[in-house]
């Protein structure tokens, strides 16, 4: 089965540095495509609570 990844439209391929996602049953999977080796992965219920804290601002002051 071929895994079947979306980036962000917010991601350029001239940038290098693209995070993409994939569903895979109740999995949802995390990877850099820069190292596409290296996957993290989750459930749904926990990719929507890091969302909505994003979302929230809760993660800000990490990309500062």
């Amino acid at each position: 089965m071929e895994i079947q990844w979306q980036k962000s439209s917010f991601s350029t391929d001239a940038e290098g540095n693209c995070l993409e996602l994939a569903r895979v049953g109740d999995e949802v999977l995390l990877r850099e495509s820069d190292n596409g080796d290296v996957i993290v992965r989750t459930s749904r219920q926990k990719l929507l609570a890091f969302l909505q804290g994003a979302q929230a601002g809760e993660f800000d002051a990490l990309a500062k």
